[in-house]
This record gives structure tokens, C-alpha cells and sequence, in this order.
């Protein structure tokens, strides 16, 4: 096995990475700041997807555009998740929420089939997005150069976002201890729902990402990205941002490493490897890389 072989499957492992972790940190900016897991946002992947599908196929609007679009209409989608379904509930037990997220998941995916039928779609981008690019041994496309270095971009943002403005810093206030950041003065719905527009606009990019990367789109799309991007935020330990990033990338590599490494016949098995480098990590630390104890937290 080459050193060119391995290469090639690093460069492929960060790119699959790369969507993990744009999904992931929703997951761990949701739950940081009201402790609930939405179930539902694995399926803004699928919209973010389809968004594309209709506006840059379709309508032949420039790229862009369409990348902005897609942003926009994640973080609508997730505004409407949580003014519908999580803030008349904030206050219920966290099962309930567990619920009503596994809910809307359902709904969303139903609708899908419904309007778009369950028929899988053609997802391809202009030639200038598919070229191949050859660096050495390791061979990829444009697409996956966009996804990797959109990603890192759109992930620098926001990590100046959280650390570097008034907005992140109430977000961050709030993650700590909702009631006394509300006692600052600090406007918990507005804060809330940034974290899920915020969140939700990286996943809709992150559906993008998807149907350029692997060539198609059904209704049904969201549910394994969203599955492993929760994996993914476990294991870096649920309600960290850096944690998030990182455990998209440790289980965008893990994933493709343990496939390209081993012999063909274990292929097939790729998502039970997901699961047992799940396991793996957590046996070592429980609360995931950079995680807290729940007892440690207010």
C-alpha cells in the first residue's frame, strides 16, 4: 500500500469531514444553549440539497448566488423549527423536545416524498466545479477543493462570531446559565434563535456540499449525514463548537481510512465503523474530547 494511496484517502477523508462538521456544529450550538438534540436537523441537509437543485439546475442562477441562497434558506428553516415547535415547549421536560424534534424529522422527510417524490435526483454541477485536479498522487476534483476550503472559511467565521462580537458572547453567556444570563439583560429568545439560524444555515450548505460530492439527492438524504454529524458532535463532546469540528473530522477520516485500509470485502460495513469509533472514544472519555461533566455545568 503507497504512501500515495494513503494520501488520496486522507484528502478524501477531510472532504467527507468537512460536511460532518458543518452539520455537527449545529447539533453542539443547539444543545449547549437549551440542552435538547433536534432530531430535525439532519433534514435541513436534504432542503439545503434540494434548494440547489431548484435554483442553480433549474434556473441556471450562478453558483454564488445559489451558495447564499442556501445559507439564507437553512437559517430560515431553522428560525421556523424553533419559533414552531421548540419555544412553546422550552420549558417542558428535555423528552418532550426529543419528541416533537423526531417529529418534525418525520414531517420534513413525508413532506419530501409528498411534493418530490421519493425518486432519487440527478445532483451535477457545471464542468468548472468537476475538473480534476492532480497533485502528486493524489487526484481530486474542484468540488471537493470548494467543499474544504468553504468549509474551513464558513467555520473561521463563525468561530469569530462566537468569540469576537456581542452576539457570540451572549450565546456563549446563555450556554452557561440561561437564567442568569437572562438577569444581564440578555435577550434569550433572540439569542436562541440565532444559534439555530446560525446552525441550520451551515447544515443547508452542508446539503449543497452533499449532492455536489456524491452526484445525487432523494427526500430521505438528510437522515445519514444528519446521524453521523450527531456521532460526530458526540464524540467531540456535544455542545462544543471546536469539539463539533473535530469529531467531523475524526469520523470523516476514521470512516474513510477504515474502508480504504482494510480488504474490499468490509466496504459494506463502513457505518458500523462509524459506531465503533463511537464507542471507542467514549469508552475513553465518556463526555466526549471536549466535553464537560454534566454535574459541572450550571
Amino acid at each position: 500500500m503507497s504512501g500515495g494511496y494513503i494520501a488520496q484517502q486522507i484528502v478524501n477523508g477531510l472532504v467527507l469531514g468537512s460536511m460532518y462538521a458543518l452539520v455537527a456544529i449545529g447539533f453542539s450550538m443547539i444543545y449547549g444553549i437549551i440542552r435538547l438534540i433536534n432530531f430535525a436537523h439532519g433534514d435541513i441537509v436534504m432542503i439545503g440539497a434540494f434548494v440547489t437543485l431548484g435554483l442553480f439546475q433549474t434556473l441556471g442562477i450562478p453558483f454564488p448566488v445559489v451558495a447564499l441562497a442556501v445559507l439564507t434558506a437553512g437559517g430560515i428553516i431553522g428560525i421556523m423549527i424553533e419559533r414552531g415547535t421548540f419555544r412553546p415547549i422550552r420549558g417542558a421536560p428535555q423528552v418532550t423536545g426529543f419528541i416533537a424534534s423526531l417529529g418534525i424529522s418525520i414531517m420534513l422527510q413525508n413532506l419530501g416524498v409528498m411534493f418530490l417524490t421519493a425518486q432519487p435526483r440527478n445532483f451535477s454541477f457545471p464542468d468548472y466545479l468537476q475538473r480534476v485536479i492532480k497533485i502528486g498522487a493524489v487526484t481530486f476534483r474542484t468540488i471537493d477543493a470548494v467543499i474544504m476550503i468553504s468549509a474551513f472559511c464558513l467555520m473561521a467565521l463563525l468561530m469569530f462570531l462566537v468569540h469576537r462580537t456581542k452576539l457570540g458572547m451572549a450565546m456563549r453567556a446563555t450556554a452557561e446559565n440561561i437564567d442568569m444570563a437572562r438577569l444581564m439583560g440578555i435577550n434569550i429568545n433572540r439569542t436562541i434563535l440565532s444559534a439555530f439560524a446560525m446552525g441550520s444555515a451551515l447544515a443547508g450548505i452542508a446539503g449543497l456540499m452533499w449532492g455536489g460530492k456524491f452526484g445525487q439527492i432523494d427526500p430521505l438524504l438528510g437522515f445519514v449525514p444528519g446521524l453521523k454529524s450527531f456521532v460526530a458532535a458526540v464524540i467531540g463532546g456535544v455542545g462544543s463548537i471546536p469539539g463539533a469540528i473535530l469529531g467531523g473530522y475524526i469520523l470523516g477520516l476514521s470512516e474513510v481510512l477504515f474502508v480504504g485500509l482494510l480488504p474490499p470485502v468490509y466496504s459494506a460495513f463502513r457505518d458500523a465503523f462509524v459506531f465503533v469509533t463511537l464507542i471507542l472514544i467514549l469508552l475513553i472519555l465518556p463526555n466526549g474530547i471536549f466535553g464537560k461533566r454534566i454535574e459541572d455545568r450550571p
